[in-house]
């Protein structure tokens, strides 16, 4: 059920000073990014009062792009995905409360209760809640393994099972099953890739794009499947030695697809339902303004929970991003002392996949003009993304460079010259 979201009423904490908030509490619900940074954030600013982080998890604030990727792989420790170092972190003097969950927030006492039975007030609540892995409602999914990528456990419970000889199969062609497909294969193991829609990351990119990554996968010895349903899964005896116990992947179309390994990648779902359970306005995520307001003038939200208007995109979206989960918590953090706060950010996105970093920066539609500045063949390109002469977003693989210049181009929305933005020997500084 969807809520009308009400107008919000300023309601900032005491702001005589960086110190006169001192006997105030601010409790920030959820300890992931976009918590650890609102919480650097507060103290960073002044707020010298009470800050208290809790969080379900047992892990200090961390990163979760490198779980999919180097951490994943065996490359790097789950602990190089701290935000900051502990010492940092104990500066911060924050009241830490890891593997906690909120069990319920009172409105009216202005008071969260926890699952170990403790009661905490709060002057001002940040919900950093974030979301959790979608699963498959199919027959069959409580009958195999399925591994979901979100936490540090998760990446440390699938990384044995990618290695030579063994067979991967990922459900889902968006963002995170073709990051866990590329570590995977770079693992030696071999790989399956099943996608429901016609094209890889069909809600998030062009054609173009998804053309792009499915040549990408495909020269890396990847199996792609598309618009290949998933109606269920099935044991099956017999692994490489003869001895272990396979898993299937029913199909729609009536074929299965044997493996030792399945990875579901097939969504996010927003950790809203204690925001509605206290009534606040939630669709699809936690409903907030530019100020990171919810419906609740004491309570802000951040990060991949939070549904915020984005005029880059002329509609308000939840932002599935390690920018947004960092400076939204940060202007979450700013909001809750009370300073002016506009959030409204220009979407940049990221993925590493076999060494190619593609980023994107706005919202290209399929309405836009494209003007193609490099050949993909070459691995390094931009496509950026026009209406009339003026550039609305751009994609790129292996082209920092260029694409921090049309993240400026996008900002002041400059008219370019069409011609000149495709010629490579046009320095991208003189667009």
């Amino acid at each position: 059920m969807t809520a009308e979201r009400p107008e919000v009423e300023a309601a900032a904490l005491p702001h005589e000073g960086a110190n006169a908030h001192s006997a105030h509490t601010i409790v920030i619900v959820g300890a992931g990014q976009a918590g650890g940074w609102a919480a650097q954030a507060l103290r960073s600013e002044g707020f010298a009062g009470r800050v208290v982080l809790i969080g379900d998890e047992a892990h200090p604030p961390h990163e979760r792009p490198p779980l999919s990727k180097a951490v994943l792989s065996g490359a790097a420790a789950p602990d190089s995905t701290r935000l900051m170092k502990p010492e940092a972190f104990d500066a911060l003097a924050v009241q830490w409360r890891p593997g906690v969950q909120v069990h319920r927030i009172d409105r009216a006492a202005k008071q969260v209760l926890l699952s170990d039975g403790a009661v905490q007030p709060y002057d001002k609540l940040i919900l950093c809640t974030g979301g959790r892995a979608r699963r498959l409602a199919v027959p069959g999914a409580d009958q195999v393994p399925l591994h979901t990528l979100r936490t540090i456990e998760d990446a440390q419970a699938l990384a044995p099972a990618l290695r030579p000889g063994r067979s991967v199969v990922v459900v889902g062609g968006g963002w995170i099953g073709l990051e866990v497909a590329a570590t995977a294969r770079q693992q030696g193991a071999d790989v399956v890739v099943v996608e429901t829609q016609s094209r890889l990351c069909e809600h998030t990119v062009p054609a173009e794009v998804s053309a792009y990554l499915l040549a990408l996968h495909r020269a890396q010895g990847v199996r792609v499947l598309l618009g290949a349903g998933v109606r269920g899964f099935a044991r099956a005896a017999g692994g490489a030695d003869g001895a272990d116990i396979r898993s299937e992947v029913l199909l729609a179309d009536g074929s299965a697809l044997a493996c030792d390994t399945i990875v579901l990648g097939v969504g996010l779902v927003p950790n809203d339902e204690l925001a509605r359970e206290a009534g606040l306005a939630c669709e699809g995520g936690v409903l907030v303004d530019a100020q990171c307001r919810t419906s609740d003038p004491h309570i802000l939200a951040a990060g991949d929970v939070a549904v915020a208007p984005n005029p880059w995109a002329g509609r308000s979206l939840r932002l599935e991003s390690w920018q947004n989960a960092q400076e939204q918590g940060m202007a979450a953090a700013r909001s809750a002392l009370g300073q002016a706060v506009d959030y409204q950010p220009l979407p940049w996105f990221w993925s590493d996949q076999y060494g190619m970093n593609l980023q994107i920066y706005g919202m290209p539609t399929p309405a836009h003009r494209v003007v193609q500045r490099g050949d993909p063949a070459s691995g390094s390109f931009v496509l950026f993304y026009l209406a009339g002469d003026v550039v609305q977003a751009a994609v790129g693989a292996n082209a920092a460079r260029d694409l921090r210049f049309a993240r400026r181009l996008i900002e002041q929305r400059k008219p370019v010259d069409a011609e000149r933005l495709a010629d490579l020997n046009t320095p991208m500084a003189k667009l």
